[in-house]
Parts: structure tokens; sequence; C-alpha cells
């Protein structure tokens, strides 16, 4: 069962007040796993689901904003705000906001994507309209000073110093640079040094007021939750930082676009002097909204997702050849990625790409097995719903959900889409993904002759 949104318009009360619009999108039994949408005067959303067993409670807000926003001259800013968001409001200080979370033993935290931003608290249920009050507080009344800036400043240079440090996490970035190009996908979400030493609190508070508006902005809570009581409390912060905006605003849809990737058949190396080579190798995959992305789902998971998977027995289990194997996708509002990564030793590069070139030509051309589509179905429904067992989890669910989709699936729909994943499914999306010239990403210790030879693999 799915909920599409709608063109929202404002209803006015007979005083001519703007009032809420409320629907139900999933209705579960007896009240539980209910989600509900209210759309507030001014276009912010509030959604929620309702688990009445659980004592806890997560509250997110989503800005739709992430990276891919940015100008080059403005990389990292993305992050960079949601760093400053923690420093300190008209109300709070940095510590008021860190100690009324620890004081009732609740986490806060949050988190930047390429297309989009969420900050958060878990928290006891009774605890529910603090985490509301502080986190509505965060986005609404952020003072963004001078000197706030420049102290985060030296964060953000320790923490992308800390991901240089990890080449297994560069890497990824490096394949995004290799088949986005300089391009806003293409960038790392952190920014560069050059990018974050040029960034200034003018140009962070007007991309602020340009991108966190409440027609951007949703607000979801999962957990022994009352919609209704959520939905007063947060129009209560909103209406008091006079965030609320224009009532005859309606909400940002879910982003949209056509975006192609650049050439496939790209290399792009790094020399470090690692004890392990770090490898990606890729193409490009579909976007998130694509229907066959419950088939390339499966296959994701056959390929790279598990223990029993072909990538995992066939380089670590019967060649000792890698200790980590695994396939993933990517999926963006109109494009997307599938990688596999392995880290293995230098001299052992030219063994396993060609094996995980051999694996995805095969299955490019004859799919997967009875028994691998079996096994592939059942553990990705298995993890789907195990990974849906916190509130959290389901806060991030139904946030991510209305913010990319416009609509709600409940679990029950998403098993169903997946155990109606067919053979021939399998067999037309790897030939439409796999079948394509892979790109190349390499970090480690290369010579000049192995890195020459890297482009044979894609050839």
């Amino acid at each position: 069962m799915t909920s599409r949104t709608q063109p929202t318009t404002a209803r006015t009360s007979s005083e001519g007040r703007a009032v809420a619009r409320t629907q139900t999108l999933l209705k579960g039994e007896n009240g539980i796993g209910t989600v509900r949408r209210t759309t507030l005067p001014g276009g912010l959303r509030v959604v929620t689901e309702t688990l009445p067993s659980v004592r806890s409670a997560t509250f997110g807000i989503w800005a739709h904003v992430g990276s891919r926003d940015e100008s080059p001259s403005l990389g990292g800013a993305t992050h960079y705000l949601e760093h400053l968001l923690f420093k300190g409001t008209a109300q709070r200080s940095a510590l008021d906001i860190s100690a009324a979370i620890d004081a009732v033993g609740g986490e806060m935290n949050a988190f930047t994507a390429k297309e989009y931003t969420c900050y958060y608290a878990r928290v006891l249920d009774t605890d529910l309209p603090l985490a509301i009050d502080v986190v509505c507080d965060m986005l609404t009344g952020s003072l963004i000073e001078a000197e706030d800036v420049d102290a985060e400043r030296g964060v953000i240079l320790e923490e992308i110093a800390m991901t240089e440090d990890d080449p297994g996490d560069v890497v990824h970035d490096l394949f995004a640079h290799t088949m986005f190009g300089d391009t806003p996908l293409g960038r790392p979400v952190l920014g560069t040094v050059d990018t974050v030493n040029g960034l200034d609190r003018d140009r962070i508070a007007r991309f602020f007021k340009k991108h966190y508006d409440p027609t951007h902005l949703i607000v979801a809570a999962a957990g022994n939750v009352d919609h209704a009581t959520v939905v007063r409390q947060v129009r209560t912060a909103f209406e008091r930082a006079g965030a609320l905006g224009d009532p005859d605003a309606v909400p940002a849809p879910p982003r949209s676009g056509e975006r192609r990737i650049r050439a496939a058949g790209r290399v792009e190396t790094i020399g470090r002097k690692t004890e392990q080579a770090h490898i990606v190798l890729g193409m490009p995959g579909i976007a998130r909204t694509d229907d066959r992305r419950w088939a390339l789902g499966v296959l994701n998971t056959a390929l790279g997702g598990g223990m029993s998977s072909r990538l995992f027995q066939e380089i670590r289990e019967k060649r000792g050849l890698a200790y980590s194997v695994y396939s993933y996708t990517s999926g963006f509002a109109d494009c997307g990625l599938f990688g596999v990564y392995a880290g293995c030793r230098p001299n052992q590069v030219d063994d396993v790409l060609k094996i995980c070139r051999d694996e995805l030509d095969q299955v490019a051309q004859h799919g997967l097995s009875d028994d691998e589509l079996r096994r592939a179905v059942g553990q990705l429904s298995g993890s789907t719903v195990l990974g849906l067992e916190d509130t959290g989890a389901l806060m991030n669910r139904i946030g991510k959900s209305e913010l990319c989709w416009g609509e709600q699936m409940s679990v029950d729909e998403m098993l169903r889409r997946i155990a109606a994943v067919t053979p021939d499914d399998v067999r037309s999306v790897a030939r439409d993904v796999l079948g394509q010239r892979p790109s190349l990403s390499v970090i480690g210790p290369l010579k000049d002759k192995q890195a020459a030879r890297l482009h044979d693999t894609v050839a």
C-alpha cells in the first residue's frame, strides 16, 4: 500500500486562519504502525509512525538540500551547516543543546548526504517534547555567528583529514569523481580544504536562508508518539520562531531531473603508501524512482551482499585474496551507481579485478541461478525487516520516503515487491546495468606498469 503526495493547498477556518491538513497514509492494526501526515500552513510537513508498544521515540527534521546543491565555491557548505546548527540559538548555547539531551539519556546527531540533510534526537517517549523543542529550535533559531564559523572550520578540516587517512573511504569519493567528474555529485560531501577555508559566515547564512524554508523541510517522528500532539508541538515551536513563512506556500516536490553519467571506461588512481590497494569497479546504476530497483536490490544481494554472495565466495572464501569485498548500489533522484569494492594486497589487484569482471559478465549474460535468487530474496527480505527494528530506523524510513518519493510504503508492500522479483527481472536489469563498460578507481602503492595495466580491465 502506498500513498502519493497530492498538490496541497492551504485551507482556512471560518475566522480566516490557515489550517493544517491531515492524511492517514498507512493504516496499521489497532493504530499500531499507522503513518499520518499533516501539512501545516507554510508547507511544513509532519509525518509520524505510531508504535505504542515501545518506550522510545525518535524525532528528526529532514532538509531537502545536500552537497549536490552546492556550486564549486560552496563545496562543503551543507555539511558545514550541519555542524553550525549545533552551535547555539537565541534560547540555548551549544552546551545547553547537548546537555538537554544528555540529561535525559538521549542521543542526538545529524548527517549530510548528496541530496538531503537530517537532524535527529532519540529519547524516551516521555522526553519527546524536549527533543521536539530542542531540534526545532536548532532549525529555526540558529545564530550562525562568525566566531562559530571560524571555530568549527578547524573541526571540519580535522574531519576531512580523518577521512583522508582512511583510503577505504576515500576510494568511494574517488569513484564518484570517476563517474560524475567535476560536478556536484562527483565532489565530496565534506568539501575540500580549499573550499572549506573559502567559506565565511555570510555565504553560509545565505545558503541556509535559501534552502531551509518550511517548504523544503520534513518533520518525522516514530515510536510511542501521538500524531496530533507532535503536530501541535512542532507548530508551536515554528510559530514561536516566526518560521512557518507564507501560509499559502506548498511543499516542494521530490527532486527530479535527468543527469547523464560521463562516458564509461574511465580509470582514476591515487598513489598511496598503504598496505592494501583499495578498488572500486563499477558502472552507472538506476535512479531511486526506477521500478527496477527491486530487481537490482536482489541482484546486488546475490552478487556481493553477504557471506554467501558470489563475490565473497570467489574472492575471499575460495582464493583468500581479500578480507573485505562487497557490492553496493547508490540511487539518486535522476541516476545511480553500481559498484564493487575490494581491499587486497597490491600484487593481487589484477587477480581480484579479473574475478570481478568475470562474475559481472557472467551474471550480465546469464542472470542468477534459482538457488541464488531464492537466497537473495530471503536475505533482502529479512534484512529489510530487521533493519526497521528501532525507532531511529523507522523515523529514517518515513522521513526519507516523504522527501525522496512523496509517498509511504508499508513493510508488507516492500516485502511483496521483493518477493515478486522474477529471474527475468534480474536478467533484464543485469543486462542493462552490468552489461555496460565499467569504470575503475584504485588507491594504493601501485607501480607504473601495474597502473598502466588497469586500463585493460575496463577495455
